[in-house]
């Protein structure tokens, strides 16, 4: 028993930010893949849009780039931890989009993207990033906020 309670004091002094740079690295990898996979042959890209996702409202060719451009933007940002939160909220909206609109058989796969992506919007990108480089360079100081400063 005493093997087991020390294995999870250990495990419990895994800093978050290792964990969530495991997560940006891996949920990242998923949508830049799809956009290199949409990239390799763009025409079979937009007849994918145009007869087999058939998005409500946005026109095939308009949600093919809008999805490409957001699945060669938002890995870049995760990577990074660079506006982590936003990033993670775009990609929350798409897997949300892919789930109810195109695929929603898949949504064993979907919640795992959902459940990673949940843990970086809520806790952010994690001491291993530009958002807490900036974070720290920016945050109001526990003076200035005492003073009434916002």
């Amino acid at each position: 028993m005493q093997a087991v309670l020390r294995l999870r004091d250990r495990l419990e002094r895994v800093p978050y930010a290792l964990l969530a740079l495991a997560l940006r690295v891996a949920v990242a990898t998923v949508f830049w893949n799809s956009a290199m996979t949409k990239l390799a042959n763009w025409d079979t890209a937009l007849s994918l849009f145009a007869d087999e996702y058939q998005l409500p409202l946005i026109p095939p060719e308009i949600a093919a780039y809008m999805a490409v451009s957001i699945e060669l933007t938002t890995p870049v940002l995760l990577v990074l931890g660079l506006l982590t939160r936003p990033a993670a909220l775009v990609l929350l909206a798409m897997t949300a989009v892919i789930e109810i609109f195109v695929y929603p058989l898949a949504w064993p796969t979907h919640i795992q993207w959902a459940a990673m992506l949940l843990v970086l919007l809520c806790r952010g990108a994690g001491a291993l990033s530009v958002d807490h480089l900036l974070w720290r360079h920016w945050k109001p100081t526990t003076a200035a906020r005492a003073d009434g400063a916002a």
